[in-house]
């Protein structure tokens, strides 16, 4: 029996239900062509070498199974008829493996501690994620707060500009009556002085 993998790219953007569909209809062609799953590797989103369709990174995942090659074909064609499926490629790990058995209890043990890596690295994804959500909370306080000392800084500035706007009037309206005031006083005196032709008058 010989083992094969089959290493595969998906769209970044791929949600797991749909990434998991497309494992689930690769698991079908195998179980048709009678061959021995063993695992699937998920080594998660990676860059890519070069862009492909516009993409720069890609999900990469690793089929491995046993066959004696009959089922690769089938399996190659499901793949190049997913449109999210970017590139793949198939090769010949072993040539001939002497205890099935034994290799698929190995690939079992692997694929558990595949499992609690994934769990691991969710859980370490969602601590991340929120304590980013907390960071991004104390910037936006931090904002508000600085904002409404900005505008208390400006209200106050206005107040503090009217009231030293208010003594120069005071001064200006005290300063026009005094000008005021000689007028007025000089008036009675032109009133109470006699004209020349009065004092012409007199003589005669």
């Amino acid at each position: 029996m010989r083992e094969y993998e089959t290493t595969f790219i998906v769209q970044p953007e791929i949600s797991d239900e749909g990434s998991q569909a497309i494992l689930a209809r690769l698991d079908g062609v195998l179980e048709l062509g009678e061959a021995t799953r063993l695992m699937c590797e998920d080594h998660g989103k990676r860059k890519l070498a070069y862009e492909i369709r516009k993409f720069h990174k890609g999900h990469y995942y690793t089929l491995q199974f046993l066959n004696d090659g009959k089922v690769v074909p089938d399996l190659e064609r499901v793949l190049r008829l997913e449109e999210s499926v970017l590139r793949f490629l198939t090769i010949l790990a072993n040539e001939e493996v002497m205890d099935v058995e034994a290799r698929k209890a190995t690939a079992a043990e692997a694929e558990i501690e595949q499992a609690k890596r994934a769990a691991e690295r969710a859980q370490r994804e969602a601590e991340e994620a929120a304590s980013r959500r907390e960071q991004e909370e104390a910037e936006r306080q931090a904002a508000l707060a600085k904002a409404e000392a900005d505008a208390a800084a400006v209200v106050a500035e206005g107040d503090v500009d009217t009231s030293a706007a208010t003594p120069p009037s005071e001064e200006a309206a005290a300063a026009s009556d005094s000008a005021e005031a000689p007028a007025a006083e000089q008036a009675p005196t032109e009133a109470v002085g006699e004209t020349p032709a009065a004092a012409e008058e007199e003589k005669s």
